[in-house]
């Protein structure tokens, strides 16, 4: 029995969670794929991004989340990903993306990026990439307003009855975004959405206040946020007066650490000295004790790091202690 297959226990001790309509589970931590192939960090390489996959497998971390336009090049973190996954595949419950339409891609020619066309022939060139048979998520990476969401959602129920793809789900789509889709999706005869990713950590909680994370939940959607340590804030690893030079934040967003409420801060981690947790397992507890959340997606370039994540998945928070955090970074 392969990862993700109902009735399938832990993986090396990782909790199995349902997916919304996916007939299969995915670990309750996952791995963040956007780094792989991405200039400037250890996974650029191969090497790189093989030795943080086979790490993630390793420590029962088998949702991988990529996208088509990962790696900084067109592909490329696919790319690196189906050489890696060689002899693996089947240990791992693999999702990808289509559609970002902010960027142009060399399958714009074949028309609108929620068109049948174009889905269909992302899916070919990711299972390409990824060396597989079939792809276990496949997710719309941005709404295509040009597209009537029927035509996406036919097509990539097409995919499914071709055994091309397991299930599917959405990306940044607002609440009446999700309402339609779940609506195409039962027009088709399709089972529903899968999954609805968007970002949610402790600093960034808009899909709360406009309804995104109450609408995944209520029409059966697993939610899975992206970017939920913030970029590496909530490692435990920052404070006010520093950061790690070799971090993201440091690199590329130094703003996240210097906008950050540290009043908040130090007194979140003053409740994870008590409590006898680290940041990082107050943050991933919060998390994995939300209602609807199916995989807290967090990236990695280095082996120790997912490691850590996966280690810091088993802690879970009581009600009371989730109320505190909620208390500190307020939606």
């Amino acid at each position: 029995m392969c990862p993700g297959e109902p009735g399938r226990g832990s993986v090396a001790g990782m909790e199995q969670r349902s997916l919304g309509s996916a007939p299969f589970t995915v670990s309750a931590v996952g791995l963040g794929c956007n780094n792989f192939g991405r200039e400037g960090t250890v996974t650029e390489t191969q090497n790189g991004t093989s030795a943080v996959l086979h790490a993630a497998l390793d420590a029962g971390v088998t949702f991988l989340d990529t996208a088509d336009l990962y790696g900084g090049d067109w592909g490329v973190s696919e790319t690196l990903m189906g050489i890696a996954l060689r002899g693996h595949r089947d240990e791992a419950v693999l999702a990808t993306k289509f559609g970002f339409t902010e960027v142009a891609t060399p399958l714009d020619p074949l028309g609108a990026k929620g068109s049948r066309a174009y889905v269909r022939a992302a899916c070919e060139a990711s299972l390409q990439r990824l060396q597989t048979d079939r792809i276990d998520l496949f997710q719309q990476h941005q709404p295509d307003p040009s597209t009537p969401i029927e035509e996406t959602v036919g097509a990539l129920h097409e995919l499914v009855g071709e055994g091309k793809i397991r299930s599917f789900g959405v990306s940044q789509f607002t609440a009446e975004q999700l309402v339609a889709a779940d609506a195409a999706a039962a027009s088709a005869g399709a089972p529903g959405i899968a999954s609805s990713q968007d970002e949610l950590s402790l600093i960034a909680r808009g899909v709360e206040g406009d309804g995104r994370y109450a609408t995944a939940g209520r029409i059966g959607a697993g939610f899975l946020p992206f970017f939920p340590l913030a970029n590496g804030l909530f490692t435990g690893k920052f404070t006010r007066t520093d950061m790690p030079e070799d971090s993201r934040i440091a690199r590329i967003r130094p703003q996240i650490a210097q906008n950050a409420d540290w009043d908040a801060m130090e007194a979140f981690q003053s409740l994870c000295e008590e409590w006898g947790v680290t940041m990082l397992e107050a943050t991933f507890g919060w998390f994995l004790a939300r209602p609807g959340v199916s995989s807290v997606i967090a990236g990695a370039t280095k082996p120790e790091q997912v490691e850590a994540n996966a280690a810091a998945g088993q802690w879970r928070p009581s009600p009371e202690q989730v109320d505190a955090i909620d208390a500190l970074f307020p939606a």
